[in-house]
């Protein structure tokens, strides 16, 4: 019997966090979220100024158990009633995603259920079906997180073209690599952010890299080291003012390249719907900048919501219930119990998560 409902637990364990989550799906309409719950390593790890594997491993084991209970319990629902259980095959930390993967797998063949492993990309991608406002297929989408800064086009759940991506550093990793020049704390993509609130985004003039290149590809290390210049010029002693000015500064020349790679994106695909997903994606410059430029060419820009632009179980179980509904997963198979994740897996590459 084709099943006409599915109730979904999601994990997430590609990084520093660890996310579970519950969606409940049916064979049509929005699939809802009913529990969730999470765990930030940030400070864990700002010791050591970023995310060291083998701690990010040993944390995801301790929280991972509680962190199911407690989604459980929100979702008011038992484990016994969960139908699918989903977790983030790749990409990402190979020891972290074991972990998250060796949990789902040893559940689901404790309840007889089936797998799924999830694309932790095809997750923040998805993820705007969670908030208030979804996207319609097809769509562009912008992906920019602390690994990867792409774009691609999406016509359908699983249906995914690369258009354009970073040939080095992503935005992320600007924004940190940047922000540890300044001398800022870890997370260094929040802290710039901040700082470049109190400052001048015309004040230093900084490189944008491949804006006008002629192809949708993006590179931010040029950038860092444009950064590392300026910053060396102001002495041993910057002026806070000088420092909160080279962070808009840089902030600045960073969201310039992304809205016009994703303008130029929606023009060459003839779209009129951007879809803008990843952690980067919370960073409110780069939003007031893709709302205005967007508006004016009658463009609609979806976003996740801000809770949900991080890592995340939500987006992992909602993938999931989005491949089962586009009949991307087959629930009569009889459920496998092997599993092997995928520290590098490229998301116009993916399969079918099994």
């Amino acid at each position: 019997m084709v099943a006409v409902g599915m109730r979904i637990l999601g994990i997430e364990s590609s990084c520093d966090e660890t996310g579970v989550a519950v969606i409940d799906a049916d064979a049509h309409g929005t699939p809802r979220l009913l529990g969730a719950s999470l765990h930030s390593q940030i400070a864990m790890h700002q010791a050591y100024g970023g995310v060291v594997p083998e701690l990010a491993s040993r944390d995801h084991i301790r929280r991972v158990l509680p962190l199911t209970e407690a989604a459980l319990a929100e979702a008011q629902c038992s484990l016994e009633s969960i139908d699918l259980i989903a977790y983030t095959r790749g990409p990402g930390l190979a020891g972290a995603l074991l972990v998250g993967a060796g949990v789902a797998v040893s559940m689901a063949a404790g309840l007889g259920r089936p797998t799924m492993g999830v694309h932790h990309l095809e997750g923040h991608l998805l993820s705007p079906f969670l908030s208030v406002d979804p996207p319609e297929f097809p769509f562009v989408a912008l992906l920019v997180s602390g690994g990867h800064t792409q774009l691609m086009q999406v016509d359908a759940v699983g249906s995914y073209t690369l258009l354009g991506e970073t040939i080095d550093d992503a935005a992320g990793e600007a924004f940190d690599k940047s922000a540890k020049v300044l001398g800022l704390g870890y997370p260094g993509g929040p802290a710039l952010a901040a700082l470049a609130e109190r400052g001048d985004p015309k004040a230093f003039k900084l490189p944008r890299p491949l804006l006008h290149s002629g192809n949708l590809d993006f590179s931010f290390a040029g950038l860092k080291t444009a950064v590392m210049v300026q910053f060396n010029k102001l002495g041993p002693s910057p002026t806070e003012q000088s420092r909160a000015d080279l962070a808009a500064s840089t902030q600045a020349a960073i969201v310039d390249v992304l809205v016009k790679k994703s303008l130029t994106a929606l023009e060459s695909r003839g779209a009129n719907r951007l879809v803008v997903a990843g952690g980067v994606g919370a960073n409110r410059a780069l939003r007031m900048a893709l709302d205005t430029a967007c508006q004016a060419r009658a463009i609609r820009v979806h976003y996740p919501e801000l809770h949900l632009c991080t890592d995340n179980g939500a987006m992992i179980a909602m993938a999931a219930a989005l491949r089962w509904q586009a009949g991307l997963f087959d629930t009569e198979r009889p459920p496998q119990y092997g599993f092997q994740v995928r520290p590098r897996w490229p998301l116009d590459a993916i399969d079918d998560g099994a």
